[in-house]
């Protein structure tokens, strides 16, 4: 399938490759689709190409039975041919897609680019220590996959058999999600760096029978004790039989009647594992996210669907190419982490950057100079990363050539204005487009992104913007109505399934229904507020329960922080809402300063209150300021706003799930402060 490229967006992005599948697929009716059976891909190719991003879009939206047919008959290599294209129901949570179709992602991702490239580089291991990169090939990687799956099969390791994966970010970590793959096994990261509590919470949840682990992790030049974590954790979980071990580290683990010695294991094994034929709505993983209230979610993402949406947005949205080498520094442990370090990339034949380290070991310096000696094309960053690097000054960046760099793009959270600009302006050169994702572990993938769009189309400072292929925003109002026209917000729905999208909670589907679909039927609800600018453009304004009601106006917490964060001495800040007598709510904001602060700090506060006055409104400006020294946030650098909630209204003494939290120390550094700042005020 190839859409010329005089129209900026080359369908050959969807249809890269037509390697088995298929010569015509049929359908069914369903809720959402047309009845009618598409064309052969070929055919139906020649009249894609004729049309622009605009229209193409439209087509996704009025007709995805076609539009996602195509694109899995020619994107992915398929066993077995699937029969229908779509059976959802979004008010009951059902969610299927491909039906009757059989493959497996771990060829999709391996197999078929050692037949076409076997040599060429698919993880390029930024290790700890700058300028100790390991290359990995696909062919030695599709051997250590299959030497892995081997293992794990000569263990009693079976299709539909969860396996828990506790290691830092590695070739052997992504082998051992692929070998999962190969054999039909179900795998569960977990990031490495969770507490042996909340370690064993997820393999009970999951009910795993195997741990993949490491003796130690390295990051920031510090060793950490994995072995020993995943020890305390499976003592409370009888399901687990097996605990392999890997060696990070010359320091030898101290073994016990579980545990398994990977490499030693793996050495003995054939390099030649057959793939298991899965059905595309088999498990492929599950990913445990925090929710404001309850233990964590199991999302299940199944096979087919997933692994088609990581694909598609991960060359559409970055402007991925051929031969590039694609950097995202995210954890494989968060859903960024699988869907644009492993899976898209490596459906699509990249080159993908594995991050071991902190963006600021062994000083702040360090993304940019990666950037240089790896020659990355693509820089794919957390805000949170991005501010902190922004308080070090211009020069860390400028010290390094970063000509190579094509595109960057942003994740974890609505970027601030200055972040945006810095990012824009002093990393990329003015030159690099770049495009603030919004998406969510349930997603799967990107949904809203300035790419891809047309050529010369314009990019608007820290805003989401464009709808991807499929993705179909809607806008409610306060009693369920979807609101139409432009200059509108409320909370943001998606109208329509996709492909990537999650298909339930682990071992609690009413859960789904409820945290989804329920409130508003026939939707999906992201949990996001948005806006729909005059242009009919879409900026995120964060989660609902960070919305505040102040004296009847309705503001986004991120648009008082995105005001406060203009301020040179503010590298970062969070607001939330709390009650108010008379206005109902009111904003607190908990602020970071600069170290090298000059100015007084109740001068730079009196600054503040200005500026938020100045550039929203002075009913906008926040009641309480807190100075704290950091935020809370979690190991994938989002601000656990719930938190500083608790505090801010004295509810501290019961935190609720805070097992996502990066460094528990915070919590007490905020409660002294706060504890200060509530004895000022009663003086």
């Amino acid at each position: 399938m190839t859409l010329s490229r005089r129209t900026g967006l080359s369908w050959a992005l969807l249809g890269r490759r037509r390697t088995s599948g298929p010569s015509q697929v049929r359908t069914r009716p369903t809720r959402y689709l047309s009845s009618s059976a598409p064309p052969p891909p070929g055919s139906w190719s020649s009249h894609l190409s004729r049309l622009p991003r605009q229209d193409l879009y439209r087509l996704s939206v009025t007709d995805p039975d076609r539009f996602w047919a195509s694109a899995a008959a020619d994107r992915l290599r398929w066993i077995e041919p699937f029969q229908r294209v779509q059976d959802c129901d979004l008010d009951r949570g059902r969610i299927r897609w491909f039906l009757g179709g059989k493959l497996n992602v771990s060829v999709n991702c391996l197999d078929i680019h050692v037949d076409a490239h076997p040599d060429r580089v698919a993880l390029i291991w930024e290790r700890d220590e700058p300028g100790t990169e390991v290359k990995v090939s696909y062919r030695e990687l599709l051997d250590m996959t299959c030497r892995l799956a081997n293992t794990l099969k000569t263990h009693g390791i079976q299709k539909g058999d969860r396996v828990a994966i506790y290691m830092p970010v590695s070739p052997l970590a992504v082998a051992a999600m692929l070998a999962c793959a190969r054999i039909g096994a179900v795998h569960t990261v977990v990031f490495a760096g969770f507490s042996s509590e909340a370690l064993a919470g997820r393999i009970q949840d999951a009910q795993c029978r195997a741990v993949v682990t490491c003796n130690q992790a390295v990051r920031g030049g510090r060793l950490i004790q994995l072995k020993a974590t995943v020890d305390a954790a499976v003592k409370s979980c009888p399901s687990v039989q097996h605990v392999f071990v890997s060696q990070r580290t010359e320091q030898p683990p101290v073994m016990g009647k579980l545990d398994v010695p990977l490499e030693e294991v793996m050495s003995s094994q054939p390099t030649v594992c057959p793939p298991e034929p899965l059905d595309s709505e088999d498990l492929l993983f599950l990913l445990y996210t925090s929710g404001s209230t309850g233990k964590p979610k199991g999302i299940v993402h199944t096979q087919a669907g997933y692994l088609l949406y990581a694909s598609i947005t991960h060359q559409l949205v970055f402007d991925h190419r051929d031969g590039d080498v694609f950097g995202c520094m995210a954890d494989i442990g968060w859903i960024t982490g699988h869907s644009y370090v492993v899976y898209g990339p490596l459906c699509n034949g990249a080159t993908t950057v594995l991050f071991e380290s902190t963006p600021v070991y062994p000083h702040p310096g360090r993304y940019w100079e990666t950037v240089e000696r790896l020659r990355i094309n693509q820089f794919y960053a957390a805000p949170t990363a991005l501010r902190l690097l922004l308080t070090h000054g211009d020069g860390w960046v400028r010290k390094y050539d970063r000509s190579s760099l094509r595109t960057l793009a942003s994740v974890g959270e609505p970027i601030n204005q200055e972040a945006w600009h810095w990012f824009h302006s002093v990393v990329g050169e003015r030159r690099c487009p770049l495009v603030d994702t919004w998406w969510q572990t349930e997603t799967g993938g990107v949904c809203i992104a300035p790419r891809p769009a047309e050529p010369g189309a314009p990019i608007i400072p820290a805003m989401a913007m464009r709808p991807f292929f499929g993705i179909q925003p809607v806008l409610m109002g306060q009693k369920g109505e979807a609101l139409t026209g432009n200059s509108v917000g409320g909370p943001l729905c998606l109208r329509q399934p996709w492909p990537g999208m999650a298909r339930s909670i682990y071992g609690d589907h009413q859960r789904f229904i409820d945290s989804y679909f329920r409130p508003y039927p026939g939707h999906y609800f992201t949990g996001d507020g948005a806006f729909r600018s005059e242009d009919g453009f879409y900026q995120i304004t964060g989660r609902m329960d960070d919305v505040i009601n102040v004296s009847g106006h309705r503001l986004g917490t991120a648009e008082i922080e995105d005001a406060l964060d203009e301020h040179p001495a503010v590298p970062e800040s969070a607001v939330i809402g709390t009650p108010h007598e008379i206005k109902g709510e009111v904003p607190f904001a908990f602020v970071v300063l600069k170290e090298d602060l000059s100015d007084d700090p109740s001068t730079v506060l009196q600054q503040l209150r200005q500026l938020v006055s100045t550039k929203i409104a002075k009913y906008a400006v926040p009641e309480h300021f807190l100075v704290v020294k950091r935020l809370p946030k979690t190991r994938s650098g989002k601000i656990m706003r719930r938190i500083l909630r608790k505090v801010a209204m004295e509810t501290g003494e019961d935190l609720g799930d805070v097992s996502t939290l990066d460094d528990p120390s915070v919590l007490q550094e905020i409660l002294e402060v706060y504890q200060q700042h509530r004895k000022q005020r009663q003086e």
